[in-house]
Formats: C-alpha cells, sequence, structure tokens
C-alpha cells in the first residue's frame, strides 16, 4: 500500500475555475456573483481519469489523499463571505471526486480563511468536511494576506479554537500557504519553501505542542530548508534555551517527500527520522516536467525513494504506516 498524502485537485473542470474569476470580479464590482454552474460527474472524472489517475497507476501509488488546488486558495482575495463560498465550492468538488474514484481519492479540506478574520468559519468548514463529507485533514494557510505575513505565529493562541477542533475532530493539518502575492517571490520556487522553513522556526520557538500534546502537523515540501539546515535550527534552539528539534517538534511534526531530486531525498532520510516522514508527490502539481537527467517527471518522488537508504520496514512506514497515525480517519 502506498499512500500519497499530499494530492491537489489542479486538473479542475474549466467551469469551475471561470466561476472563480467571475466571482472575484463581482465582488471588485460590488456586484452578486452569477451561480456556480452544473458540473457533470463525466466532466469530473475526464479531469482525473486520464491525467492523475492515470499517474498513480503508473508509479503504484494507491490512494491519495487529495484537495483543493493550493495556489488557488487565494485567501488574500475577496472578504471572508468570498473566501467561504469559494471553499465550499472546492471542498464540494473535491468530495465528488472521492465518491466517483472510492478508494483512490480520500478528501482533505480548503479553509476559508481571511487575513484579520477570526477563524469561526474555519472551525464551521473543518468540522462540516470532516463530520458530513468524510474528510480527514486540512490545508492550514500561516499567511493568509499572500506574503505580508501580518498573521500570528501558529503558536499564537489565535490559532487555538481551530487547533483544538483539530484535537477533538482528530485529523492533522498540513500548513500549506496559497499562492503569492508579490511578483517578486515565485509561490511554488520560493513563497512556498520559505513559508515552511517559517513555520518549523515559528514552532521551534514556541509552546505549542506542550500547549495542545494531541495536536499534529505537517509541513510539506520536504519540510522547506529545515531538514537541509538542521544543525542551524539545533543551534538556535541552544541559543534559545528550547528543546532541540528532535525533542520538541518530532513528537507531533511530520515532513512530507516532495523533494524532486534523489540528493535530496538523501539527505532528508539521514536526518529525519523515519518515523516522521509521510509519502508525498504533490503531482500534479508544482513540477509537471520530466527531468533531463533521469527522463522521469521531477515529481515521482517513489523513485528517489526505493532507491534511498532506508530499510523496508522503513519504507513501509514512509509510504503507508505513518499516514494511518497521522490521519487516522483515513478509511
Amino acid at each position: 500500500m502506498i499512500v500519497d498524502c499530499h494530492g491537489h485537485f489542479t486538473t479542475v473542470p474549466t467551469a469551475h475555475t471561470e466561476w472563480r474569476r467571475t466571482q472575484l470580479a463581482a465582488w471588485e464590482s460590488g456586484l452578486t456573483p452569477p451561480p456556480y454552474p452544473e458540473i457533470g460527474d463525466d466532466e469530473i472524472a475526464a479531469a482525473l481519469a486520464p491525467r492523475q489517475l492515470a499517474m498513480m497507476d503508473e508509479r503504484g501509488i494507491d490512494v491519495t489523499l487529495f484537495s483543493p488546488q493550493a495556489s488557488a486558495q487565494g485567501h488574500h482575495l475577496g472578504d471572508a463571505e468570498v473566501s467561504l463560498e469559494w471553499a465550499r465550492r472546492c471542498n464540494d468538488l473535491v468530495h465528488r471526486a472521492t465518491r466517483l474514484f472510492p478508494g483512490r481519492f480520500v478528501g482533505v479540506c480548503q479553509l476559508p480563511q481571511s487575513p484579520g478574520t477570526s477563524l469561526e468559519n474555519s472551525v464551521a468548514e473543518l468540522r462540516r468536511c470532516v463530520e458530513e463529507l468524510g474528510f480527514v485533514g486540512c490545508n492550514l494557510n500561516p499567511d493568509p494576506s499572500g506574503g505580508s505575513w501580518d498573521s500570528p505565529a501558529l503558536t499564537d493562541e489565535y490559532w487555538y479554537p481551530l487547533y483544538q477542533a483539530m484535537v477533538d475532530l482528530d485529523v492533522p493539518a498540513m500548513v500549506h500557504v496559497s499562492a503569492s502575492a508579490n511578483p517578486a517571490v515565485h509561490t511554488t520556487g520560493a513563497y512556498y519553501l520559505n513559508a515552511d522553513t517559517t513555520v518549523v522556526m515559528q514552532l521551534l520557538a514556541g509552546d505549542l505542542f506542550a500547549d495542545l500534546p494531541a495536536l499534529r502537523l505537517v509541513v510539506p515540501h520536504g519540510g522547506g530548508a529545515a531538514p537541509y539546515h538542521w544543525g542551524r535550527f539545533r543551534g538556535l534552539a541552544a541559543m534559545l534555551d528550547r528543546p532541540t528539534p528532535a525533542d520538541g517538534l518530532l513528537g507531533n511534526l511530520f515532513f512530507d517527500t516532495c523533494v524532486y531530486h534523489q540528493a535530496g531525498i538523501d539527505l532528508l532520510t539521514r536526518v529525519v527520522p523515519a518515523s516522521n516522514l509521510v509519502f508525498g508527490s504533490e503531482m500534479i502539481g508544482a513540477v509537471r516536467v520530466e527531468d533531463p537527467e533521469t527522463g522521469h517527471h521531477f515529481d515521482d518522488t517513489r523513485r528517489y525513494l526505493d532507491a534511498c537508504a532506508l530499510t523496508a520496514a522503513e519504507l513501509a512506514q514512509v509510504f503507508a504506516g505513518n499516514a494511518r497515525r497521522v490521519y487516522p480517519r483515513m478509511p
């Protein structure tokens, strides 16, 4: 069994994307957006079967934890009402994908975050998606501003109502920003990785997991820079009189394997214990081309893991066992 913990519905039907454009245009003009379009099951199947599902079959991936497209969450666009409507539409579309292809896709929800607002809508949408739609986790944006970083650190009590709901529901969050609002900061090449690194430092400097020992978070993209500068984080912990990263974080924090070259996976698996790694590829996502050096897609991360130094038992943990621990609601 191989479970990909990091998948996004990036090939949505055109009508869904077009409605989002009209929704934002209506908000900017002070008008009511048009009704959400009718999208048939055949359109959803056509968006998934020859692409996402075909690539899963090629790579031997059995199940993908599937969430709305991260870069399209657009929490910095519109207002709280706009974000709530958009999140519900995206989550409902993912839910339909899970119903059309049961056993292949499991839902993970987008939260309707909006800068400067409470998390009331996010808690309500999380509960709806878990309790009514059968979702097993959520994506949490630590910077819904799109790059201004004017929200409190993830260790701040501002976030605790959402964390408490996650603990009550026994679901984790993947910490994942959306699109960059700054054209000088590339969304997937800079903003994503910078945000992952920032979050690890926030957690290292705070007491979140001491306050909420049952909380589970996943940092994607191999943990940003953190595993590759583990000595820096260990040193900073010592300077700040904090527990080491291993002692203070790894009881609750997990990293996925969305690292797109062999040397990166080799280092990740040497630094981070296998018990704290979950398999992820993020296909079809940030990097959609083949590596000219290998002839394989950059995001075919299973190949890198198969070639790394982990034992068979450790690979079983990474490919599926840890996903069961981190996402216990997964059927």
